[in-house]
């Protein structure tokens, strides 16, 4: 959640799941708490990398607040994740920075929100190459939702709405004279991420008939012979 210039900002990595969580669980107790293990792991590696640039960039707040850290407990917002949990769609906990202590607020706070969704794309790339060297078919199956998870997480963020990451990075590439005028648009974003979420064609969401193209153009290169989509 980005709420610079007007004070104290945040970046918030939501996260799009790809069902219901809990309906793995009835299905199989062991896919649901790997799944969820992976979740935790892509949430808090996502979240670190937010508080990591912004400690590079000579903001320490992050540090202080405890969040320059791999724990995911620090990273889970316990209702994100009951929203997860239940109906697929959650958020982790918003990373604080403060612009005045940054450079350039806008430019610098644009690679801080960008450094979430890089790395989730970057843990994606990590197991895509791992799963070209294995040949166990069941750690092949694992990773390919890792790489589908981290796939959907990075780009999910990228989209230039707010609370996502992509708005604030869009905001580091507008000119002075056209910032006022973007971050007004703030208080829309999230009246358009509900309008996403409604259903539009066979039961899907706007938002995901969005979303899946892009996912399977990036998939198509990660694992160009799977189909896990």
């Amino acid at each position: 959640m980005v709420e610079h210039p007007l004070g104290k900002g945040k970046v918030e990595g939501s996260i799009p799941s790809l069902g219901s969580m809990l309906n793995l669980l009835s299905v199989s107790p062991l896919v649901f708490f790997i799944s969820l293990f992976f979740l935790l792991i892509s949430v808090a590696v996502h979240e670190f990398s937010h508080a990591l640039v912004a400690d590079k960039l000579g903001d320490p707040t992050p540090r202080a607040r405890g969040r320059l850290s791999l724990n995911p407990l620090v990273h889970i917002d316990l209702v994100g994740l009951l929203f997860i949990l239940f109906w697929g769609f959650g958020w982790g906990k918003p990373v604080p920075y403060d612009p005045f202590n940054l450079r350039n607020a806008d430019r610098d706070g644009a690679k801080i929100a960008l450094a979430g969704p890089v790395s989730s794309l970057l843990l994606a790339l990590g197991a895509a190459l791992l799963i070209r060297v294995i040949e166990n078919s069941l750690l092949m199956a694992v990773l390919s939702y890792f790489v589908l998870l981290n796939t959907y997480l990075g780009i999910f963020n990228l989209l230039p709405i707010h609370p996502l990451d992509g708005f604030q990075v869009v905001a580091g590439f507008l000119p002075a004279s056209q910032l006022q005028e973007w971050y007004g648009l703030r208080r829309y974003g999230l009246i358009i991420l509900l309008f996403l979420l409604l259903p539009v064609a066979n039961g899907q969401s706007a938002l995901f008939t969005i979303l899946n193209p892009l996912v399977k153009f990036v998939l198509s290169f990660l694992i160009p012979s799977g189909n896990i989509l």
